[in-house]
């Protein structure tokens, strides 16, 4: 127990007691204004005075004497630190019952035998785990005490051998180490693990790294030193210094080291690709070029964040994922490019060509592919069997494809089917037994329509408004009393009639009599004029919509400049749904354009003449 939140009154130390120990009525004291060392040699001289701490805290003790890891701090004002109950004598009759120990290396073991009962009958006398201590220091085991477990071993007063004090072997510190800080600067050849921890045998963990100017490559964690320990006598035991690196002796060229407020980093000072040499030296360089082609035994899959240049063909179920891709060989494999170009020298063949913001340009045959680019056009000389979908496509020669898309340019379509918002094709017809079909995507205007609608009945009830209210009016005109009074305002507002007194009187009554009626009279000649505007408005509001729905539908137009074969034209409402029609996935495009479930208007079906049509909805 610890009481050094009580006050202190006095701080002298009592009587007999060595320097650095101090008696009071609370308990015994620690002098905090002393060094360790100190504290310790203090409590040694005790122990060797045949006397012994009672009460002892002993993990306060031995943080406090030793500083493993850090001494409790002293009350507020107060240097002294209570650690013990009071000063006790250790008579020598009581030593003789701690023999039993032995010292084995780096731990201390003692043997605890069963107490023999006294000759008087009283209950065998017990050991203390205060005169435990004590006995162990002159033994020269002045640290590392196991207490909890002494503790439970006397208290059960069972015989047996345990180990009651360990040293505290030193902690090795943290040695200096680079760091990565940017993802995997290293070409590393091991299969690449994925997100749910399975390793992906078909991709390299890092082929090609590669990073932009300014990007902080390697970082320096400098080392840390470790924490000492302490053998059985309370000596230090210094831990082995860290080791340190220089971080100029690793940047090559396109790096340079650079102090900032977190560290010392290698920075790239220039966009390129990363080469480590044979010695860990890092450099950057400004572009891969790849002779090799993309396969299983080359490269792997690959994940890329700039220009790709591949002289070598793309192996079958490869992946290349990257921006502005160029390829001179055949491509069997499957391109995907976040932006730029993905430019094929040669062809296409079994595979896919994605890019999310750009072009996509094949100077060869497409045979059997995937071309799709939903932000950009894509460019072919020959298509054969494939699924083309961009936002403009242009191609010279097409047969047997699904084609989608916002424009379409084709000179020569065989057996196709094509859906887009324009279309201009110069010949078109059949392929063997594979039919033509062109879709000219036309706006869905139910929403304008209803429009339309809903402002004409608007427009209609103003109107009946109007007549409803005009015809009160005329009603309330034809009374008696409010014709009269009608004329004979008329005449005197004209100047044709001059009343007398009594006239002026008896045309005053009347017209006390009628003014409720003239007040509903111009209420209801306001309804009337509201209802004109109105009205009005609804007009020029329908007038709006009709011109909206007018060029909203002459966007849509397809023009075939030859028809060599049956060649069916249909109207095809946009399918609906978010994002465009050509942003679909491939099996849904081609389920579309094959398939009769989309809702369509016959325009042209013939197998010779030519087509310019535009589309209008109907009036």
């Amino acid at each position: 127990m610890s009481d050094d939140d009580a006050p202190v009154p006095d701080m002298a130390p009592a009587a007999g007691l060595p320097h650095g120990l101090v008696q009071r009525d609370g308990g015994v004291f620690l002098d905090l204004s002393l060094a360790p060392a100190q504290l310790r040699a203090a409590v040694g001289q005790l122990f060797q005075s045949g006397q012994l701490l009672a009460g002892l805290d002993y993990p306060l003790f031995l943080l406090t004497l030793f500083h493993a890891p850090t001494p409790r701090a002293a009350p507020k004002g107060e240097a002294l630190l209570r650690i013990a109950a009071r000063v006790a004598p250790f008579p020598p009759l009581r030593r003789l019952l701690y023999k039993q120990v032995k010292l084995c290396g780096d731990s201390a073991e003692f043997y605890f035998e069963a107490m023999p009962a006294q000759e008087d009958g009283a209950p065998p006398a017990r050991r203390e785990f205060d005169e435990l201590v004590a006995d162990l220091w002159g033994k020269g085991v002045q640290y590392g005490i196991d207490a909890v477990t002494v503790r439970a071993m006397l208290d059960c007063g069972k015989a047996g051998r345990i180990t009651v004090a360990r040293a505290l072997a030193p902690q090795p510190g943290r040695d200096a180490r680079l760091v990565e800080v940017s993802q995997g600067i290293y070409r590393n050849d091991a299969p690449r693990e994925r997100p749910d921890g399975r390793l992906d045998l078909l991709s390299f963990k890092n082929r090609f790294p590669q990073v932009k100017k300014h990007a902080r490559l390697l970082r320096l964690v400098p080392g840390a030193p470790g924490v000492p320990g302490y053998d059985l006598a309370g000596n230090a035991l210094p831990p082995p210094a860290p080791l340190e690196l220089d971080l100029a002796a690793v940047a090559g060229a396109g790096t340079a080291v650079e102090h900032f407020s977190d560290g010392d980093f290698v920075v790239a000072t220039q966009a390129g690709y990363v080469n480590v040499d044979a010695h860990g030296k890092i450099s950057i360089e400004n572009r891969i070029v790849s002779r090799e082609g993309v396969s299983s035994r080359t490269t792997g899959n690959l994940k890329l964040r700039a220009a790709y240049e591949e002289y070598g063909d793309v192996q079958e179920q490869r992946q290349l994922d990257g921006s502005d891709i160029t390829i001179h060989g055949d491509v069997y494999g499957h391109l995907h490019s976040h932006g730029g170009l993905i430019l094929l020298q040669r062809n296409l063949v079994g595979g896919t060509a994605f890019n999310e913001h750009g072009d996509v340009r094949v100077e060869g045959v497409a045979s059997g592919s995937v071309l799709q680019a939903l932000n950009g056009t894509v460019h072919l000389q020959r298509a054969e069997s494939c699924v083309i979908a961009a936002t403009r496509v242009v191609i010279d020669s097409a047969s047997n494809c699904e084609i989608i898309a916002d424009e379409v340019v084709i000179e020569l379509a065989e057996g196709c089917a094509v859906a887009a918002r324009i279309i201009r094709i110069g010949s078109a017809g059949p392929r063997k037994q594979v039919e033509m079909l062109v879709f000219p995507l036309v706006p869905d205007l139910s929403a304008l329509e209803q429009k339309i609608g809903e402002s004409l009945a608007k427009a209609a009830q103003y109107q009946q408004m109007q007549l409803k209210r005009q015809q009160e009016i005329d009603a309330i005109a034809q009374l008696p009393e409010v014709r009269s009074y009608l004329a004979l305002a008329g005449q005197l507002r004209r100047g044709e009639l001059q009343l007398q007194p009594a006239q002026q009187l008896q045309y005053d009554k009347l017209a006390a009599r009628i003014a409720p009626v003239l007040k509903e009279v111009a209420r209801l000649r306001l309804e009337v004029k509201q209802s004109e505007i109105l009205h009005a408005q609804m007009l020029t509001l329908v007038e709006q919509l009709r011109q909206e729905r007018q060029a909203t539908a002459g966007q849509s137009r397809c023009t075939l400049g030859l028809v060599d074969g049956e060649t069916t034209v249909r109207a095809m409402v946009a399918p609906p749904g978010p994002g465009k029609a050509y942003e679909r996935p491939p099996k849904e495009i081609k389920a579309l354009l094959r398939s009769a479930a989309p809702a369509t208007q016959l325009v042209f079906a013939d197998s010779m003449g030519s087509l310019d049509w535009t589309y209008a909805p109907p009036p």
